[in-house]
């Protein structure tokens, strides 16, 4: 659905309407005069460029050491003097420095320059002290300014948009206070954070001012749809949402302020500010990512409480954040009946200081006995969907068996050479990329230009080459997606991929890693000449990583080479069995076109760790958009039957020579029964 904004005033801005996507800027490009127009930005997508080369605390600390610098160590990042302010401003009369206007982060070396806004990696500011480059000064370093496009466009909308309390009838104004939930939030509240009312598009607007309120440097403009019984919010963010980073209510933020609340919504903010009187903010983008980039901002904070959601999805997000924040200083308010989100406790009338005096530390021992961990089980019996992991929408028959992705867990993928294992996992995490899943691509077997090309042609489910025109548009629509590429290829260390993970996990909040495939990196591994202990420490290695880290992590591995007429088993995974016994989830890609001719491809769940439902289901490659999907006029599906033995399947109803197998074993992954048919094998 589009909305088109008619008005005399040249207005463009983004409406996506239940699922419909708009140009972020401008009107839908079926509305747009003239061809569509793209502007090259540089770095358009945030990709990990060369291989990271990880720095410790330890070594910041030497190398200021070493230098001269004095340094404060703070919770996430070390403050310091900065080089790019003028000697008078950092030492008083008497010679003593007073200024440690800059942060270092402890985890990237990355710095801000609080007093300048410069900014840039741990190289730079290495050749900044030792003289190499004076670019800061030159404002080379200094924050991106946002594009004159992006500034006249801000500067618009926010000309255009007037405070709630202006709206000139009374009416108006209610409804709009009714759309978004602000029925007990005062015109006092609004005005001092500055919140205003866009009237042709009916969305709120929240500002984002310069640290010190010097300029306007972005927006945030929100709208909201009635959707079954309840509201869905929809955000439009300019610049786009990853150059955005207001951190809401920060003006309003005092140098003496010790506490502050974190929340996933602006309107959350306003609710908690109003009814608690404590110091707020609201994360850019809520739950799907905190950037590093923010951190500086909250070094002053001796508790950090976040209070982001009423849902799983928030509470493991508030978890995720805290290791940032570090969690000796950070409380987590759980989700609950009782504890909703704050604007709605507001509505409900609900006491918002109690449930923020509840709030849970989120750092504890080593060893937590089930008093600490109830509430926690509780939260997952009562949400058994949102524990079960986020559903994938383009292959129902997996939620079926594997009920959902979920982090922390290691999924091993396997299938005979050539059968399609990279187009069927491009496809498989691209489905779970636009469902908001950040997701990071380890292809070391092709190129990425070439594994982006399969997943745009596959995201746009149509080969773009025959129809160019429509790149652009399908091209800016993909580039939104959380999904960024390691840019290794060929042999690589184990070590080095999992330093690379371990960063992007940190500064991209990622989620979800594919890693194409585990045999290209054992050729670095000089641990032994047995290539099967190699092994062993490789997928040991990802285990770890994808239990501390809370991502979950999909791994590429080669089968033995067997006979083509033979089915691949568990057995089958190169290597010994410690693979499938680290794996929570053992995915087979079947192919029998050998045997029983082309396009005989399923999908086999040999193992799942979560509730031990595991089974089969077809596949039907998709040759013009590189896809795969049950055929619509089939009527095979997966079942699950039972008989007096426990299992049973039924062949197909086609009666066809040579069908596919369609009822799959389920509920359990001990061994088959020795007297029920083998039903793994064609039908005859």
């Amino acid at each position: 659905m589009w909305v088109l904004l008619r008005s005399g005033y040249p207005l463009r801005i983004l409406l996506p309407l239940r699922g419909a996507w708009m140009g972020r800027r401008g009107l839908p490009r079926s509305f747009a005069p003239g061809p569509p127009r793209r502007r090259y930005r540089k770095e358009a997508l945030p990709a990990l460029e060369a291989p990271v080369l990880p720095v410790t605390t330890t070594e910041i600390r030497q190398y200021l050491r070493a230098r001269g610098i004095p340094f404060q160590d703070g919770h996430s990042c070390l403050r310091a003097p900065s080089p790019f302010v003028g000697a008078s401003k950092l030492k008083d009369q008497t010679g003593a420095a007073t200024s440690f206007s800059l942060f270092i982060d402890k985890t990237t070396g990355r710095f801000l320059c609080m007093t300048t806004l410069a900014e840039g990696s741990w190289e730079d500011f290495q050749a900044s002290v030792e003289g190499q480059g004076d670019g800061a000064r030159e404002g080379v370093l200094l924050s991106e300014a946002p594009e004159a496009e992006d500034s006249e466009e801000v500067r618009r909308i926010w000309d255009r948009a007037i405070p709630l309390w202006e709206l000139p009838e009374p009416e108006e104004a209610q409804l709009a206070r009714m759309m978004f939930g602000l029925t007990k939030v005062t015109d006092d509240t609004l005005k001092r954070f500055s919140v205003r009312y866009l009237r042709p598009a009916r969305r709120l607007v929240f500002p984002w001012f310069s640290p010190g309120g010097l300029g306007l440097r972005g927006l945030k403009l929100l709208g909201a749809e009635t959707q079954g019984g309840g509201v869905q919010y929809v955000e439009t963010t300019i610049p786009r949402p990853g150059a955005y980073h207001n951190l809401f209510g920060l003006p309003l933020i005092s140098r003496r302020d010790v506490e502050v609340v974190l929340t996933s919504r602006e309107l959350d903010s306003l609710a908690l500010s109003q009814s608690t009187g404590l110091p707020t903010l609201a994360l850019p983008r809520g739950t799907a990512c905190l950037p590093p980039a923010l951190l500086p901002y909250l070094e002053q904070f001796r508790r950090v409480v976040l209070w982001l959601g009423n849902d799983l999805r928030s509470w493991e997000a508030a978890k995720l954040f805290a290791r940032k924040l570090n969690p000796k200083r950070c409380s987590l308010v759980r989700p609950g009946d009782q504890q909703p989100s704050p604007l709605e406790a507001l509505n409900q009338g609900l006491n918002l200081s109690r449930i923020l005096r509840t709030a849970l530390p989120a750092w504890h021992k080593s060893i937590v006995s089930f008093r600490q961990l109830r509430e926690e089980v509780l939260g997952e019996l009562s949400n058994v969907e949102q524990a079960a992991g986020v559903r994938w929408s383009r292959f129902p028959d997996l939620n079926r068996l594997l009920k959902g992705h979920r982090k922390g867990e290691l999924t091993v993928f396997t299938g005979p050479t050539g059968s399609g294992k990279t187009t069927f996992i491009s496809e498989y995490a691209l489905d779970l990329c636009t469902q908001g899943v950040n997701t990071l691509w380890g292809s070391f077997e092709i190129s990425n230009v070439r594994l982006a090309r399969v997943m745009l042609t596959q995201f746009a489910v149509g080969r773009l080459e025959e129809q160019l025109d429509k790149y652009d548009e399908w091209a800016d629509r993909f580039e939104d997606l959380p999904l960024y590429f390691m840019t290794f290829h060929g042999q690589q260390s184990i070590r080095t991929v999992i330093d690379t993970m371990q960063h992007a996990v940190y500064v991209y909040d990622i989620c979800h890693v594919v890693i194409d495939n585990l045999q290209f990196m054992m050729g670095h591994e000089q641990l032994s000449t047995d290539r099967i202990a190699a092994q062993d420490y490789i997928v040991g290695a990802f285990r770890k990583f994808a239990t501390d880290s809370s991502c979950h992590v999909t791994l590429v591995i080669h089968p033995r080479k067997e006979d083509d007429d033979k089915e691949l088993q568990t057995a089958s995974i190169f290597g010994s069995a410690k693979a499938s016994q680290e794996a929570d989830n053992v995915l087979i890609l079947q192919d029998r076109k050998l045997v029983t001719g082309p396009g005989k491809r399923y999908l086999q769940v040999s193992k799942n760790r979560f509730d031990g439902d595991v089974g089969v289901f077809p596949l039907e490659f998709n040759k013009s958009s590189l896809t795969f999907s049950i055929p619509p006029k089939s009527k095979a599906r997966l079942k699950k039957i039972k008989d007096d033995n426990g299992l049973v399947a039924k062949k197909p109803s086609s009666g066809k020579k040579g069908a596919m197998p369609q009822i799959s074993d389920t509920c359990s992954n001990q061994a088959r029964n020795p007297n029920q048919p083998d039903f793994s094998k064609p039908s005859r």
